[in-house]
């Protein structure tokens, strides 16, 4: 939906942005992130051409925007800043109304579309209309500029680190309403931060910037797991990802090799097995590998029968999970039957790992324990 080609921007001979080029997929969340003075707020406000590139180009729908009338193009745009920029002089329903006035839309539809809008950001209509901006806390102003941004229902909002002068506990809320928002109406949203939680916590992909060009644009799995360079690496923190573990998948932590068997082994072949391996358990897959049944020593000890097939004696209702479900879901799953471990399987119901809750803190030690420590 908005797609930068090669733009630069250049400022009394000094390079603030330097041939970038990336896409913004509509009824995407995608959060610009990198230290002062990185070129994020630049590449914000160049989509609404508040600065104008030195070169290169930007398109919206496939138009380019040089060639599209400014005030047109900005009311199609939701724009939200830190400072809220609310006419003090105004109600907060004068000021939501200020823009679909000029437009002449129908009266009752502005405040249809307002008090939609007001409860939606959890402030009452009939509290907060005719209140003036001094009269509001700070946390209550940035939801009135939420509001006045997504009034006319327009196809891009581009926020401007809204949140950077709010307490936590405001800042947090605020955070969810727009996930919220965004989940609802799928609206292209291109959010400026300088807070690594909040660009994890928001984004679909987050584009991590630095002297004015692109190091990373990817998803927030993707830049935690695989940062593009050591600048990255050091920007994000060593072992974030263990604070979003909702973004570390089953498959990055599992056992890749379980140890298993054919359902035709005997039982007297199983026991070896697990001996051999060390193990009070089998995994029973077929043929094409997918997982049909498990074996404890257990029940082979009440079928000491030498003759039985581990087809005959296993337990065929296998919990399982996805290798794309978090390690979250997975302790969820493991905590709430009460086991020890959990077989990993792909779309196919092929078996393609294991986790245990050993495996799981030999994973975490190796993140969090320095190895390079002199002795």
């Amino acid at each position: 939906m908005i797609e930068f080609k090669n733009v630069s921007k250049t400022i009394n001979n000094k390079s603030i942005i330097n041939n970038i080029s990336l896409n913004v997929d509509r009824g995407e969340l995608v959060t610009f992130i990198g230290p002062s003075g990185c070129g994020k707020t630049t590449t914000l406000k160049m989509i609404n051409k508040l600065i104008t590139p030195s070169s290169g180009e930007i398109f919206i729908n496939r138009n380019k925007i040089e060639e599209e009338d400014t005030i047109k193009l900005r009311r199609n745009i939701g724009y939200v800043i830190q400072q809220t920029g609310l006419f003090p002089h105004m109600t907060v329903a004068e000021n939501i109304s200020l823009i679909p006035n000029i437009e002449k839309m129908d009266n009752k539809k502005i405040q249809e579309r307002m008090e939609e809008l007001l409860t939606l950001v959890g402030m009452s209509p009939k509290d907060y209309m005719n209140k003036y901006p001094n009269e509001l806390s700070g946390g209550q102003q940035q939801r009135v500029g939420i509001v006045r941004a997504l009034v006319m229902n327009p196809d891009i909002i581009l926020m401007d680190e809204p949140f950077n002068a709010l307490d936590p506990i405001t800042r947090g809320q605020l955070q969810d309403e727009i996930f919220n928002i965004q989940q609802n109406f799928k609206k292209t949203i291109v959010f400026v931060t300088h807070d690594m939680d909040e660009a994890l916590k928001l984004a679909d992909r987050i584009c991590i910037m630095g002297k004015g060009t692109v190091l990373q644009f990817d998803t927030p799995e993707e830049i935690l797991k695989n940062p593009a360079n050591d600048f990255v690496r050091e920007f994000i923190g060593e072992n974030r990802i263990w604070n979003q573990p909702e973004l570390i998948k089953a498959k990055d932590i599992m056992i890749k090799n379980p140890i298993k068997s054919s359902g035709e082994r005997t039982v007297v072949q199983a026991l070896e097995i697990m001996k051999s391996n060390h193990v009070d358990s089998l995994l029973v897959v077929n043929e094409n590998n997918n997982l049909i049944g498990l074996v404890t020593l257990k029940k082979i000890r009440l079928n000491m029968d030498k003759n039985k097939r581990l087809k005959d004696i296993m337990e065929t209702e296998v919990i399982t999970v996805s290798f794309e479900d978090s390690i979250v879901s997975a302790l969820e799953k493991m905590e709430y039957n009460k086991m020890g471990y959990i077989p990993v399987i792909d779309d196919k119901l092929t078996l393609v790992g294991l986790i245990t809750r050993s495996s799981l803190l030999s994973v975490m030690s190796n993140q969090f324990i320095n190895k390079d420590v002199d002795i």
